[in-house]
């Protein structure tokens, strides 16, 4: 059986609220970049985040989150607060401030121009204290002040009738406040403790939205980043309407699949007329012989025309294809499994421990614009020798690849259907930090161009895996389901998961017809990345 092709431990850092040593290393830039197809022309965000001290790296990374997500809505330029300018943010129409470092120096003219803009301020978690120091009458004219860090349990935070989860190791804590006017200071969710209590897990007064924490930590299917992420319409198109759109993709289909699943999987979602993608690798590696009693095979699709008739057949079902790299493993390395085709990494190095996890090390040796040009000019060349028309979207074996390969796939597709890693230096314009305990994964609710300027089509509800393993748990249509609607919060969002077609159709047509249910219309990934 193949193994899970999605990265599920998204960011599970929560170094938050941590004090600012002395000064930063590096000099970031100024960054801008283009919005989401399909975006507004005239949406322009600021976004501002920490950069000072040890931490300056996970300021970034949080900073590169919140740019992914505000390119859905237009342009934007990002760099450290620490840089602002006097009347910068009349230039946008809104601001975006990650505060994730306490007591970040804020410059005075940042403070002085939030509190006398009528533009949309989004405030994420630290530093609010310099905001209402710099007010004589915060508590008037917002009605509320903060209060401190609530650190108790919160497992689950409620936004508009949606319980949202809230993973209970994120320690940091939460702001809670003192409204002294309810009328003016409103709770956009609530936090909920362990012993049921409640308290804004953020307040909206006027145009100022302040979130008590940082909503990019832990963040899975269903928790309440979803929250954060449908909030962002209220500053940047208030006037959207909802909608709810699903996506699925069948995964890991390459020269050794079975043309009988494949038609079988093509036939039920053309009967439901649903379209769908299938991510081929072209070429299937076995250099260890794994499957084959210790005798190597190498093959491509052209050398097996039933599966390449069957790849053309899903298409005349309404499928569209696209290269899911060209191996979908490395040489003849255990990465992290047993080099495999469809098993292992790609682009990216990895090992599973001790305690059966799988571990990411890092960018493979060779890491290069050469290496992913030339893997990706030998699967074209596959799908040209087998009849099949070129790809024009681009998925990473296992969601992983470097900065440099995000890079490199952009000039070579510019559009991608996956979750992304993104590395320090990629946003501050330095060098950048390929290092794994500073890296962050992010999933998205909706079609981004992210910070490698590529257009994400997003992944977002995971998949079915009937079988507990690497610790994670079993996966099943119920739960999918249940992420779908989790992910209904969201008000122009998608439920999108994606499909091992050795399963049969039975899992299949349990999780279509669910996600049906709560409303959502199955759309062609075409359909993300053109005007609505």
């Amino acid at each position: 059986m193949r193994k899970l092709s999605a990265l599920l431990g998204l960011v599970l850092v929560a170094v938050l609220g941590l004090a600012a040593p002395a000064s930063a290393v590096t000099v970031a830039k100024t960054v801008s970049g283009a919005g989401a197809a399909g975006s507004s022309a005239s949406t322009k965000t600021l976004v501002l985040y920490d950069y000072t001290g040890e931490y300056a790296w996970l300021g970034e990374d949080y900073g590169m989150m919140a740019t992914n997500l505000v390119s859905h809505f237009g342009a934007w330029t990002a760099h450290p607060v620490g840089s602002y300018t006097a009347g910068e943010l009349a230039k946008y129409s809104a601001v975006v401030y990650v505060g994730s470092t306490y007591d970040e120096p804020i410059p005075t003219a940042f403070l002085d121009d939030v509190l006398a803009t009528t533009k949309p301020v989004v405030w994420l978690y630290d530093n609010i204290w310099q905001l209402t120091a710099r007010s004589s009458d915060f508590a008037t004219k917002y009605g509320y002040t903060w209060k401190g860090f609530d650190v108790s349990t919160v497992a689950e935070v409620d936004y508009k009738g949606t319980a949202l989860t809230r993973d209970t190791r994120n320690l940091a804590g939460i702001m809670d406040y003192a409204v002294y006017d309810s009328a003016k200071a409103v709770s956009v969710a609530d936090a909920v403790r362990a012993d049921g209590t409640k308290f804004p897990w953020g307040i909206k007064s006027g145009n100022l939205t302040y979130i008590g924490e940082i909503p990019f930590s832990y963040i899975t299917s269903n928790d309440r980043y979803l929250a954060f992420s449908d909030l962002l319409y209220d500053a940047l198109a208030p006037k959207t309407a909802e909608r709810h759109r699903a996506l699925v993709r069948i995964e890991d289909v390459g020269p050794d699949a079975d043309p009988a699943e494949l038609r079988a999987v093509a036939d039920y979602l053309s009967s439901k007329k649903i379209p769908f993608t299938v991510a081929v690798y072209s070429r299937y590696r076995d250099p260890k012989g794994v499957n084959n009693n210790g005798k190597a095979e190498d093959y491509t699709l052209r050398q097996r025309p039933l599966v390449v008739s069957a790849l053309k057949y899903m298409q005349s079902k309404g499928g569209t294809l696209l290269m899911h790299g060209y191996t979908h493993q490395l040489d003849a390395l255990n990465n992290p499994y047993d080099g495999v085709s469809a098993n292992d990494f790609e682009f990216f190095l990895a090992h599973v421990d001790a305690n059966d996890a799988v571990i990411y090390d890092g960018p493979v040796k060779n890491d290069s614009a050469l290496n992913v040009t030339a893997r990706v000019t030998a699967s074209r060349a596959d799908w040209m020798m087998a009849g099949l028309t070129q790809p024009t979207i681009f998925e990473p074996p296992h969601y992983a690849a470097s900065a440099l390969d995000y890079k490199t796939v952009n000039t070579l597709f510019g559009t991608r259907y996956d979750r992304g890693l993104y590395f320090p230096g990629v946003l501050s314009g330095t060098a950048v930090d390929n290092s794994v305990p500073h890296m962050v994964g992010q999933f998205f609710p909706y079609t981004v161009r992210d910070v490698y300027g590529s257009t994400v089509i997003p992944e977002n509800i995971g998949n079915i895996e009937p079988e507990p393993f690497n610790q994670h748990p079993a996966v099943l249509p119920a739960d999918l389901i249940a992420n779908a609607k989790a992910n209904l919060a969201v008000r122009d969002g998608v439920a999108s998961f994606f499909y091992h077609p050795y399963l049969g159709t039975s899992y299949l047509q349990q999780t279509v017809d669910g996600i049906q249910g709560l409303g959502y219309t199955f759309v062609s990934a075409a359909a993300m990345t053109t005007v609505a």
